[in-house]
């Protein structure tokens, strides 16, 4: 079924009454992805990142969470549903924000974003949502490219990103938001 037909703004009050699973992404009111289910090389990435956050954040405040999962950029918990225009599910997140956590979506900027590339998503994930990260006030993004075994991150500084770097499959990463976290790229980038 999808989106209901002859609209070209919706909200997310629109989307929860969608009676199917249907997964999309949309911005300022518009839809931007649909994407098919990703590539076993594409969730692999995405698992093996999950995993090393996953421990990591065990016993901590912070969570990790993968998708699919929406994530309401610019709501608040009082936000009506029909006033929510832009929502977006990344590969990972986290969330260190309880309140921000709610029953069925995370509501507002997750601390940490993740997108892990696919040609139908790269332009997305590096231009649109790039920018609405950005404007959300999420704190690090990370563009990871599965296919030429690199991460790209970006650090929140003032209300812009900078880039703290671009990492191989050989290297060893520091994570911007966890000082004491390093990930082995040789564990999620598998030749």
């Amino acid at each position: 079924m999808g989106m209901p037909e002859g609209k070209k703004y919706y909200t997310y009050s629109d989307f929860l009454e969608i009676e199917e699973e249907f997964l999309c992404e949309v911005i300022d009111g518009t839809v931007i992805s649909m994407s098919p289910s990703p590539t076993p090389k594409h969730q692999d990435v995405v698992d093996e990142l999950t995993a090393e956050f996953k421990i990591y954040l065990r016993g901590k405040d912070c969570m990790a969470y993968s998708s699919p999962i929406d994530v309401c950029l610019f709501a608040d918990k009082e936000t009506n549903t029909e006033d929510i225009k832009d929502w977006v599910q990344p590969d990972l997140m986290v969330v260190c924000d309880k309140n921000k956590v709610g029953e069925k979506y995370i509501i507002g900027a997750p601390d940490l974003v993740i997108e892990v590339l696919s040609p139908s998503t790269a332009r997305n994930d590096r231009l649109v949502k790039y920018n609405s990260y950005e404007k959300a006030g999420v704190k690090e993004y990370w563009i990871v490219d599965p296919y030429n075994m690199s991460v790209e991150i970006y650090s929140l500084d003032g209300k812009t990103y900078k880039q703290l770097g671009v990492f191989g499959k050989d290297d060893l990463l520091t994570v911007d938001t966890f000082k004491d976290m390093q990930i082995d790229l040789k564990n999620i980038f598998k030749a």
